[in-house]
């Protein structure tokens, strides 16, 4: 007979679905071992808590973790998996960002909710979470593996200021090497202009020269108002201090920047004026007056989707190869100066970077790939 456990020990014993053969050890037995702890609940009742496993040392050890658990106050259940973790997160961890934000951070972890998202949060590991990045690694790039660790990062760090879990093992998990992503691209100098051709009886024109002449960010062209735009001061400029995020302001605090205009770009924007203002009389009293440089016909905010669609139109008129994006203007800016000699901290001071390391790291591939500082001043000095 066994003996009867002491006040306050834990329940340990076999859950038999056969027939016993080892009364003592159970070696053999068709079963599971089961283990139970019972404590008092924040209303004063009994609670009960069950673990499972193999072996009777396996029940062990996790009523032992089971024990540190309530003691330090995680409420972590078994039903809280991963999946509710994450949608936690996404409903009420994302207080201010803008439903676009919210939906592309829910489509980035949905392939991985899919690989992990029913294991309970409570016995997920760092290397569950590599585990399932590698998979994803197949057919994603390591720029996505890393925003879905950093995501899922974020989720179960919230849990964890909520008491559901002991600590962040997403942040523990190493990214794996990824796919190569699409690398950003830049235009040279005679694509440029090609394009620049292509798109005069495109009413991208002048937002394709403001946006290669200055290199604005696309959201900061599509939020530019013509009150932040002077056209017939001395030296005619463009003041870039909105963007058509959710808040409203630019990128990051160098990225409010008021830039001087080139001739090319001033004459489009005075002929852009003009076509609006013809908009305007034509749309009567359907225009909607927001102030902005950049509008559809009857006023209102361009699309980012109908941008980029017409922008692909142009490409292809102009004869460019391969595909192209609104963005890489900005690029093709920057490439432009770094061929044209100009120094890195001034292309990071026009580009709004908030310092030369974005400058060099998101652009390396168009700045130039010779330093030739060095040559020019010894030569120089041992002429």
């Amino acid at each position: 007979m066994s003996a009867r456990r002491g006040h306050g020990e834990d329940s340990i014993y076999f859950d038999h679905t056969g027939d016993c053969k080892d009364t003592r050890y159970h070696r053999g037995c068709p079963g599971r071992w089961r283990g139970a702890i019972s404590v008092k609940g924040p209303d004063g009742k009994r609670v009960r808590h069950k673990v499972s496993g193999r072996t009777k040392q396996e029940i062990k050890a996790k009523l032992e973790e089971m024990h540190e658990r309530i003691g330090t106050g995680i409420t972590s259940t078994a039903d809280y998996t991963v999946r509710r973790c994450a949608e936690d997160w996404l409903a009420n961890g994302l207080d201010g960002r803008s439903a676009k934000t919210v939906n592309l951070a829910k489509d980035v972890l949905s392939p991985l909710l899919a690989l992990i998202g029913d294991k309970p949060l409570r016995d997920l590991t760092a290397d569950d979470v590599r585990g399932a990045l590698v998979k994803m690694g197949k057919t994603r790039s390591t720029r996505t593996l890393q925003i879905t660790r950093n995501h899922l990062s974020r989720a179960i760090r919230r849990a964890e200021a909520n008491d559901r879990v002991r600590r962040n093992v997403a942040a523990l998990a190493e990214v794996p090497e990824g796919q190569a992503g699409r690398p950003s691209k830049a235009m040279t100098l005679d694509q440029a202009k090609a394009l620049l051709a292509a798109a005069e009886e495109s009413s991208l024109h002048a937002y394709i020269v403001l946006s290669l002449t200055t290199g604005i960010r696309p959201e900061e062209a599509r939020a530019l108002r013509w009150d932040h735009v002077n056209l017939d001061a001395d030296v005619p400029h463009v003041m870039v201090w909105r963007s058509v995020r959710r808040h409203g302001d630019v990128k990051t605090e160098r990225s409010r920047r008021t830039l001087a205009l080139p001739a090319p770009a001033v004459e489009a924007l005075r002929a852009h004026r003009n076509a609006q203002d013809a908009d305007r009389d034509s749309a009567g009293g359907i225009w909607d007056e927001t102030g902005l440089v950049f509008t559809t016909t009857v006023g209102t905010e361009l699309d980012s989707h109908n941008v980029r669609r017409e922008f692909r139109k142009i490409c292809k008129a102009a004869g460019l190869e391969g595909s192209w994006s609104p963005r890489e203007l900005r690029h093709t800016f920057v490439s432009l100066m770094s061929e044209s000699g100009v120094p890195i901290e001034e292309i990071a001071r026009l580009a709004g970077h908030s310092s030369t390391r974005t400058t060099e790291v998101v652009y390396r591939k168009e700045l130039r790939p010779v330093i030739t500082t060095g040559a020019e001043v010894m030569a120089r000095v041992f002429a």
